[in-house]
């Protein structure tokens, strides 16, 4: 069974062990990415060894956040540490070695397994950023501008830019702090919330043109086909919260998004829901998971097979 760390825990745990590799999900966002390299630029600060594990499924937006840490071929670590993944099926598939040997898991998600020996959970938090800012603070006191950089990422990945509703006053408190410590938050928000490319434009025109409602308009559907990504030129960075589109229409208490991953009997789902409206339990039900009000899960099969189970199970959480 797996013991439960607190923030000054944890940064003892930090404190007393070294050699650390540290793992992020599949398809890592902004959260999980600006987590694993500040915590490592941290305990680096701190005269730790600390590395990140090469994510094959890193995309370019985010790569820079872990690209001076990566692990070389021939480490070998002593401590493994996972941020912002809640289970082993979140784990991405090149990491079969150290999938078993988990020391600490640093997680927000409600969702988590506790599959390692020791885990740092507060699902109150808005971001993994939070906990690996104050982990961080408990160990040395203070963090650098690099540091900064990598956790208001993190936090502000998560809230939307402290838009969605898991934003609490103490989110908000620990941003200004980094903003101190000198993140360039208007160079961040404008790169990762006010930058689009031509790609990502005529992607989001092909969404909004093929958009579905069901149950009265309460629930709204978004496909995105190996096609359209094609014929648009987009690419993964390129769909970066783009699942944010179906829930943000009127009156839309529930917005899915369906995407083609590595072929079309490989489909990833994305949901977003309003406060009363569980996405987690949702995801559950296919195996996934998440949080209240943004969950996801994947399956090997179709999109229109998996938007029919959606549309058969919907009304239980819908209350309709």
């Amino acid at each position: 069974m797996s013991r439960i760390l607190t923030i000054d825990e944890a940064a003892n745990w930090f404190k007393m062990n070294d050699d650390y590799l540290i793992i992020t999900h599949r398809r890592p966002d902004g959260d999980a990415a600006g987590s694993a390299g500040a915590l490592a630029q941290g305990l680096r600060e701190f005269g730790k060894n600390a590395f990140v594990f090469e994510n094959p499924e890193i995309t370019p937006r985010y790569l820079p956040y872990i690209e001076n840490y990566i692990a070389p071929s021939d480490y070998s670590p002593a401590n493994i540490v996972t941020v912002d993944t809640a289970s082993h099926e979140m784990f991405p598939e090149n990491i079969d070695a150290y999938k078993d040997s988990i020391v600490l898991c640093i997680d927000h998600h409600a969702s988590n397994s506790y599959y390692a020996s020791l885990t740092c959970l507060e699902p109150n938090r808005a971001a993994c950023g939070e906990l690996i800012y104050e982990i961080l603070i408990s160990l040395s006191g203070s963090i650098s501008q690099e540091t900064s950089k990598g956790l208001y990422t993190a936090i502000v990945s998560d809230t939307g830019c402290f838009s969605y509703s898991n934003t609490t006053a103490q989110t908000l408190r620990i941003a200004s702090e980094l903003i101190e410590f000198g993140a360039p938050h208007t160079e961040l928000n404008k790169l990762l919330f006010r930058t689009k490319t031509q790609s990502r434009i005529k992607i989001e025109g092909m969404i909004s043109a093929g958009l579905e409602f069901h149950f009265g308009g309460i629930v709204a559907i978004s496909t995105i086909t190996g096609k359209m990504k094609e014929d648009s030129g987009a690419t993964e960075d390129d769909l970066d919260d783009i699942a944010s589109i179906p829930s943000s229409i009127e009156g839309v208490l529930c917005g899915i998004t369906l995407s083609e991953l590595t072929s079309p009997l490989d489909c990833k789902a994305s949901v977003r829901t309003v406060a009363d409206i569980n996405a987690a339990d949702i995801c559950a039900y296919f195996g996934g998971g998440g949080h209240l009000m943004a969950a996801g899960f994947s399956l090997d099969k179709p999109i229109s097979e998996v938007k029919a189970s959606l549309l058969e199970m919907l009304p239980k959480h819908l209350s309709i």
